[in-house]
């Protein structure tokens, strides 16, 4: 079983909240979240965001039963492709929305195991009582300053230019898409968030919140105010997902072979 909780605050500082965020079951057998941060403005960002999110629910609701890994892999795949056709056409149709956009970082469960597709610089994390793994890497300037060395960690974290992304959902026609392929065991917790949260609060924070042993809807709670109380520059967007291989009705099946 996939214990899921959502939550996003428009934060302290901003007068729109511009994230998108959206969990739920498919067909009865599959669980898909989506985070999306949009970017250009006040209606254009959101406008973007809430595009991405609706079409990748759009596309996948009438996912069938039973598929493989390569099929639910495609299907996201193509649908977050989707997703940019529609934000980038729509951007021509309105000087209110010219250059808008949107990160998107999007998960596929079946069982304990999933499909992580993203664009931008939204986040997947994988918390365990091992420790915090990042899994997605950020599409942005400063991380490729990072990647090559010209900076340091401490360097990236107050970088003038670290809000720039060199990849966004419907910025473009051609958008090329991360993929990852995950696998939760029982009491791991993967989580979603926007930039709001990563920037503001620390990597053991987010791990000290997300194993709390208090309700997954509390986490997300604790999670949003440490943010807010960091200062709330951003909005602050965070699904959580925990699996649970003893609760009654579990799916421990994964993909089919």
């Amino acid at each position: 079983m996939i214990k899921t909780a959502q939550l996003s605050d428009k934060g302290r500082v901003r007068q729109v909240n511009e994230d998108s965020v959206w969990v739920g079951n498919i067909q009865g057998e599959y669980v898909l979240g989506i985070v999306a941060d949009g970017m250009g403005g006040h209606r254009a960002g959101d406008t973007a965001s809430r595009l991405a999110v609706q079409t990748v629910i759009s596309d996948l609701q009438g996912l069938e039963a039973g598929l493989s890994a390569e099929a639910c892999r495609a299907a996201l795949h193509d649908a977050i492709l989707h997703a940019n056709d529609v934000v980038f056409h729509t951007a021509q149709t309105s000087d209110d929305y010219h250059n808008m956009g949107t990160t998107v970082v999007a998960v596929l469960l079946k069982g304990s195991q999933g499909i992580i597709g993203h664009i931008g610089d939204s986040r997947a994390y994988l918390i365990s009582e091992e420790g915090l793994r990042l899994i997605t890497q950020d599409h942005s300037l400063v991380n490729e300053l990072l990647k090559t060395g010209q900076i340091s960690q401490e360097e990236a974290a107050a970088h003038p230019r670290r809000n720039v992304l060199t990849r966004a959902l419907g910025t473009d026609s051609e958008v090329s898409v991360e993929l990852d392929d995950i696998e939760l065991s029982s009491g791991e917790v993967l989580l979603l968030c926007s930039d709001g949260l990563s920037n503001m609060i620390t990597r053991d924070q987010i791990e000290t919140v997300a194993l709390a042993g208090i309700a997954l809807d509390e986490r997300a709670r604790h999670l949003v105010a440490l943010a807010l109380e960091a200062g709330g520059e951003d909005n602050i967007t965070v699904a959580l997902f925990e699996y649970d291989k003893t609760a009654q009705g579990a799916h421990s099946e994964g993909w089919t072979p």
